[in-house]
């Protein structure tokens, strides 16, 4: 027919390069956790979470040797770990680092983690500086915090500075 158009392609997007296998750019910072079982750990981040799983590349005998997972907006990298490497399970040498979660789904986020198997190290409560907060160690040793901002008066936040500095002062730990 003439002066008919034909229809134009619409322009690719962000959203359908990635999900045809591109990976995403990582930002700044990002954590790379050496773990113990590292096919079980995907499976645990991504159901305790909500993780997604970009990548994994695997070596001939099925350990992860590289693989990223995506929680929020942030990416994290994480492979087994191998004879010879200096990374060690910190289940056997305890945590050296704590991830942190900052997200307004912190209760539930929490709360899927403990039921999931993690531990308990700080429960997730208002802090005297404002944030919810609270701290678990994950089934492969990991620490992980989580933390939002608390809704909480101005009178509120310093009573509960008054009782954490006093509790400090006598020894304590706040929060714990």
């Amino acid at each position: 027919m003439a002066g008919t158009k034909k229809p134009r392609k619409a322009p690719a997007t962000r959203k359908a390069k990635r999900t045809q296998g591109a990976e995403p750019k990582p930002r700044t910072l990002t954590p790379y956790l050496a773990v113990g079982n590292a096919a079980e750990a995907i499976e645990w981040y991504k159901r305790a979470l909500g993780a997604r799983e970009v990548s994994r590349n695997l070596e001939p005998t099925g350990k992860v040797m590289h693989a990223t997972l995506k929680v929020g907006d942030s990416l994290v990298y994480l492979s087994d770990i191998f004879p010879g490497s200096d990374m060690k399970d910190p289940r056997d040498s305890g945590p050296s680092v704590n991830l942190h979660i900052y997200s307004r789904d912190i209760n539930r986020i929490f709360e899927t983690a403990v039921s999931s198997g993690a531990k308990v190290t700080m429960p997730l409560a208002d802090q005297f500086w404002g944030d919810r907060y609270g701290r678990l160690q994950d089934p492969f040793g990991h620490s992980w915090a989580f933390s939002y901002p608390a809704k909480m008066t101005e009178a509120q936040k310093e009573k509960m500075r008054e009782e954490a500095m006093k509790a400090m002062s006598g020894g304590e730990r706040p929060g714990a």
